[in-house]
């Protein structure tokens, strides 16, 4: 049986028709507080120092819009994202939070998991 099935959260938002995006968004947010210092700590650019994005040893430092968060398609458009997923025990604190631009974003292994 899929464990994710089997909790009553799965249940409650069947019940209650909200999309499982939308609860993963609900489930997995940064504060407002969190969110506006690492906005702050990036500087309006993209934190992303991956290696598979290309960028291993600088910063992606694309230009970012406060105003576009999560608005894919858009102008600076960006996320905050947990550096370590909340799954796998990562937690809604500023150190593990990124700034990234939707791109990079979009790149990392746990996007739209």
């Amino acid at each position: 049986m899929d464990p994710k099935k089997s909790s009553t959260l799965y249940y409650v938002i069947k019940v209650l028709s909200i999309p499982v995006r939308e609860m993963e968004k609900i489930l997995m947010a940064f504060s407002r507080e969190t969110i506006e210092a690492a906005w702050k700590r990036s500087g309006g650019k993209c934190e992303c120092r991956r290696k598979t994005h290309n960028h291993p040893y600088v910063r992606c430092n694309k230009t970012l819009s406060f105003a576009n968060r999560g608005k894919d398609g858009a102008w600076g458009a960006w996320e905050a994202h947990h550096i370590t997923a909340v799954s796998s025990g990562g937690s809604d604190a500023l150190s593990n939070c990124e700034i990234l631009c939707m791109e990079c974003h979009k790149n990392t292994g746990s996007y739209g998991r």
